[in-house]
């Protein structure tokens, strides 16, 4: 495949695919070695920034390991607690994504992003960063229908399923991508947007992955929501991981805005049928190994038959008899009003964003002999974004930052963010038209707040809140993590004046604890003792300084 298509003369990003927990106690240590020997052959003293593509998994205890899915057999903590602890640290900024086979307990903390370790920083469900001249959009987890409308409901004790739908894409953090205005630069998403292999050599493709004919065919193939988020930004680059494969792609747009592939629809959108949103390379929790799908055999197409389509053109009148008037339209109920037609999700594009090509890349899991990283120079849409955010004479040259627009969309939308409350729906959206006013002004807030007093840089605040793991140990154990209060989201909700969500009090905790998880829905195989029966309250978003907030009992409503 084609890799020359990035330019060169920019911000110096190295990208990996996934992190395989096939390689055991060396993954991270072989990526960063990697990226060093990239470097060299380069010519460069090392990279800006290292982009992970999900997968990262980062356990920071056996406990943790427990509640990441993937068969028992394949549970390795790898090198990650050493960095976790301090013993090793990351020698670039590295930033990652959730993919499918994570550390849920430890990024449930993390919702909104947050250090992991020293100087590898997750994005969280989704966000928008800056890196010097550069913005990043990252959307976490895969996509699966049947969990897209649901409230991140999982919280610790974890049941079966909560392994599993804990890195199910949500609508509620695909909305708020979908609401920026302004041009990004660079798109990362696990699973590939749908349809995207399209815009490539897909005879390749099909030739290196069988399976992927069929699902390319009935439009299965990729990530629904990720395909929104990308027609909607637009970011000249995108980056992906998951399909355990290399692949270069470039989608380009008219200037009649982007067409979302068919068949699926956000709105109103029916659940697709399990079997065909598999994915032959994700390792399922209640496999032993990958799972493997057939070819679909091609479908006969239907001859049209030439008199028919005459004899339609000659029997279709030329007013419809039945049609209600206009005038007695307007005279009936509402129920009886001519039905809108329904907006791609995203769309129209925002005059803003500018981008009509987008370069699409997706790499392999780190293994001898794969394809799993990629070098490259980026250069910021926006000409006058070097200008306006010059490299440092001294290293690092850039500070990860928080991005205006994004804070003030989350500002907007955490009011109605549902925590760990099962039975609560995700609310409904109410369109772009009347959140535009409202993120207008939590931009002025932002501005005043954040921006003018100097605290958009990403605070260097990471500490330990989970034990690491002491070599030696054992690495599988059959007891749940405990839950704990990030000191990272606590200062983010003290940033932006909003409630912490993820807070408790120690004896909430004990005693969710002891209630144990609640029964599994979908009849999957838990990963030891701890996936038993049980139930736990949420919180619903709200205003307000400070670390404080409680767990609603019964049902009030709440969120991841």
């Amino acid at each position: 495949m084609t890799t020359n298509i990035f330019e060169s003369q920019g911000v110096r990003i190295a990208v990996e695919g996934c992190v395989s927990f096939s390689l055991g106690h060396g993954a991270l240590k072989a990526i960063y070695a990697s990226v060093e020997e990239s470097c060299k052959h380069r010519g460069w003293d090392g990279v800006d920034l290292l982009i992970i593509g999900g997968d990262f998994q980062s356990c920071r205890n056996a406990a943790d390991l427990s509640v990441m899915s993937c068969p028992v057999k394949y549970r390795h903590l790898g090198d990650f607690p050493q960095y976790y602890s301090g013993e090793q640290k990351a020698p670039y900024l590295t930033i990652f994504i959730a993919g499918n086979h994570e550390a849920s307990s430890h990024l449930w903390e993390l919702y909104y992003g947050g250090w992991v370790a020293p100087n590898i920083y997750y994005l969280g469900a989704a966000n928008v960063v800056r890196l010097g001249p550069l913005r990043i959009a990252g959307l976490s987890g895969i996509w699966k229908g049947f969990d897209y409308r649901k409230s991140h409901h999982e919280r610790l004790p974890f049941s079966s399923d909560d392994v599993k739908s804990f890195y199910h894409v949500r609508e509620f953090d695909v909305r708020k991508l979908l609401l920026i205005q302004t041009q990004v630069d660079v798109g990362l998403s696990h699973d590939w947007p749908r349809a995207i292999e399209k815009h490539g050599d897909q005879e390749w493709l099909f030739r290196k992955k069988p399976a992927f004919r069929g699902e390319s065919r009935d439009g299965t193939l990729g990530n629904v929501a990720a395909e929104y988020v990308m027609d909607r930004l637009r970011p000249p680059y995108w980056f992906s991981a998951h399909m355990h494969v290399k692949f270069a792609a470039v989608k380009t747009y008219s200037e009649e805005r982007a067409t979302i592939s068919e068949p699926l629809r956000t709105e109103g959108i029916p659940e697709p049928p399990v079997a065909k949103e598999s994915n032959p390379d994700e390792i399922d929790l209640d496999m032993d190994g990958d799972e493997s799908g057939e070819e679909m055999k091609p479908e006969t197409p239907l001859k049209e038959n030439k008199n028919s389509v005459e004899a339609n053109k000659l029997e279709q009148p030329t007013e419809d008899a039945s049609e209600v008037s206009e005038a007695l339209r307007a005279q009936l109920p509402a129920s009886f009003a001519r039905p809108q037609p329904k907006r791609t999700p995203g769309q129209p594009v925002p005059p803003a964003i500018t981008n009509k090509e987008v370069r699409f890349l997706a790499l392999d899991k780190c293994l001898p002999g794969r394809h799993f990283l990629q070098l490259c120079e980026i250069q910021p849409t926006r000409p006058e974004a070097s200008a306006e955010h010059p490299p440092s004479e001294s290293s690092p040259r850039y500070r990860l930052q928080y991005d205006p627009e994004w804070l003030a969309i989350t500002r907007v939308f955490h009011e109605s963010l549902i925590v760990g409350d099962r039975t609560a729906t995700s609310p409904p959206d109410l369109g772009e038209e009347q959140y535009l006013p409202l993120i207008e002004k939590e931009k002025s807030w932002v501005e005043d707040n954040v921006v003018k007093p100097g605290k958009l840089d990403v605070p260097d605040n990471f500490e330990i809140t989970a034990p690491p793991y002491v070599a030696g140990t054992p690495e599988i154990v059959n007891e749940q993590p405990d839950e704990y209060t990030n000191n990272q989201t606590a200062t983010f909700c003290e940033l932006l004046g909003i409630r912490n969500l993820w807070h408790a009090s120690e004896e909430e905790r004990v005693e969710r604890k002891a209630m144990g998880p609640p029964p599994s829905e979908r009849g999957g195989r838990g990963g030891g003792r701890g996936f038993g029966r049980g139930r736990g309250g949420g919180h619903r978003g709200g205003r307000g300084q400070g670390r404080g907030g409680g767990r609603g009992r019964g049902g009030h409503r709440g969120r991841w």
